[in-house]
């Protein structure tokens, strides 16, 4: 099984006020899909928990073609592509019923020691039978900077508490996305779907810490770039881009 194939039907509490599927939604149905995939190609966590190594995400970028709505039937398809440098490449898309393309994602993923927090670089750990080059999307997510014009501005601060941990012992990645969409104007969160983000994700936070959110926004003619960091002290814990999609002229 290359592709892993999962039909899911959209529950109330992954969408918004519009009824459309969050961001961090489809971040959590990806690194569920993701995971039971790595399972059956014997990658999975209960196979790299035998050497004190897990998965980590460290950047995702995800394009929203039309975005699924609550109640409606989607499909979710994810393979991996293998090693690229680095990065352990994973790609993602959602088609509703009709077999239209929603949502498309890349992702790269790093393996971690969980004892001494190191990376582990290990090419045999996928084999090459399982791996599928067909790319959902043509290029890696990129590195995300905060734009050297705009001043960014301090938002908020989130304590890093008992919700926000997975099984790693630190925040999940998808509730960053919610702290970032947080951090937006609620007006412009509520009203203007998102049209793409791309997220790296620099340095793992734990329960107890804080992350003070700082956001810079840029108009662009593809719509509103608002860029959401987090910082642990002065070191980087996250950057989003996130593009809202233009509000139609009346």
């Amino acid at each position: 099984m290359i592709k892993y194939i999962e039909k899911i039907t959209v529950p109330c509490y992954d969408t918004d006020a519009s009824w459309l599927l969050k961001p961090a939604s489809f971040m959590n149905l990806a690194q569920e899909a993701a995971g039971r995939h790595a399972v059956y190609l014997g990658f999975g966590y209960d196979d790299l928990i035998v050497s004190n190594t897990a998965w980590i995400l460290s950047r995702v970028h995800v394009e929203f073609i039309d975005t699924p709505k609550w109640r409606e039937d989607i499909t979710l398809t994810t393979w991996h592509k293998g090693l690229n440098r680095l990065f352990f490449l994973r790609d993602f898309v959602l088609t509703d019923a009709q077999g239209k393309e929603r949502v498309k994602a890349t992702t790269s993923w790093l393996v971690l020691n969980l004892e001494t927090r190191r990376l582990v670089r290990d090419p045999k750990l996928i084999e090459e039978g399982t791996v599928c080059t067909e790319n959902a999307i043509e290029t890696p997510a990129d590195k995300v900077q905060m734009p050297k014009k705009v001043e960014p501005e301090f938002v908020m601060e989130h304590k890093v508490s008992y919700s926000d941990i997975d099984t790693n012992g630190h925040a999940n990645n998808a509730m960053y996305m919610h702290w970032a969409m947080d951090a937006v104007d609620y007006d412009i969160a509520s009203t203007r779907p998102v049209k793409e983000f791309t997220i790296n994700f620099n340095h793992e936070t734990k329960a107890g810490e804080v992350v003070k959110l700082y956001k810079a926004v840029v108009e662009k003619e593809d719509g509103r770039h608002v860029f959401v960091e987090g910082r642990l002290a002065e070191a980087s814990s996250f950057i989003v881009e996130i593009v809202f999609k233009r509000l139609p002229v009346l």
